[in-house]
């Protein structure tokens, strides 16, 4: 692709399949010479969309790839999140009003949401939350959700001066206990599916949270799609 001068939202996710169901869509070009580092970039005449990993390192990557493609007009962090306690069910949204970094304990403060959207707080952690990890960040952060790369999309905004806004559509809700998907990330941050399906296959024990999971997944892909489409139209209807 060729960076153009227009000034265009930039979306940031962690995995392709979070946003898959959006850019398969007509108007959306991928960029794939980055994709021998998994960096993954589509490209609109209305924004730009980018995924490079799980974890704040990978998102980092991801937004200088993104921004390469030309200026962007606000830096927003989509994706999947997990509930921390009862606020939020599986599909919900939240815009986030505040952004936490629980390594650092920095705060970032996203710009408002356009519609009067759900706002909390959003707390970014190196590693999915199990059930009792949600219950702590809701205790001592007073946490509404948690991810895994909000916090680094955050902290780049900042030192660019652009807007900041956090997007997260819920896949887990607070009582949901995730398997253990440690040993099936890779050291760039992709998630091998594959592998972990093998895995879950051979153990029945896993298939109840494995599917519950799998829904909740689905539900959120769904309902950020049409989240990101409604931002996407809410931009362009500011700047005409």
């Amino acid at each position: 692709m060729t960076p153009t001068s227009q000034s265009r939202p930039v979306f940031i996710a962690a995995l392709p399949r979070e946003i898959m169901r959006l850019v398969a869509q007509r108007g959306w070009r991928a960029d794939r010479s980055l994709l021998g580092r998994n960096i993954h970039l589509f490209e609109h005449e209305n924004a730009v969309i980018a995924c490079a990993g799980m974890g704040t390192r990978r998102a980092s990557l991801a937004v200088e790839a993104a921004l390469n493609l030309g200026p962007a007009s606000e830096l927003i962090s989509v994706g999947w999140a997990g509930a921390c306690g009862p606020r939020l069910a599986t599909g919900d949204t939240i815009h986030a009003g505040i952004v936490i970094d629980a390594q650092t304990g920095e705060r970032f403060f996203p710009s408002a949401p356009h519609n009067g959207a759900e706002t909390g707080i959003l707390v970014t952690v190196a590693a999915p939350a199990s059930v009792s990890e949600k219950m702590r960040l809701a205790a001592s952060y007073h946490a509404t959700a948690v991810d895994m790369e909000a916090a680094a999309v955050a902290r780049i905004a900042l030192a660019r001066e652009l807007p900041f806004r956090a997007i997260k559509t819920i896949s887990d809700s607070g009582d949901v206990e995730l398997p253990d998907t440690s040993g099936f990330v890779t050291p760039d941050g992709q998630f091998r599916e594959t592998a972990f399906a093998l895995h879950v296959a051979l153990r029945p024990y896993l298939w109840r949270s494995v599917a519950t999971v799998a829904r909740g997944s689905t539900l959120a892909a769904q309902r950020l799609r049409s989240e990101i489409e409604a931002h996407i139209q809410d931009n362009r209807e500011r700047q005409t």
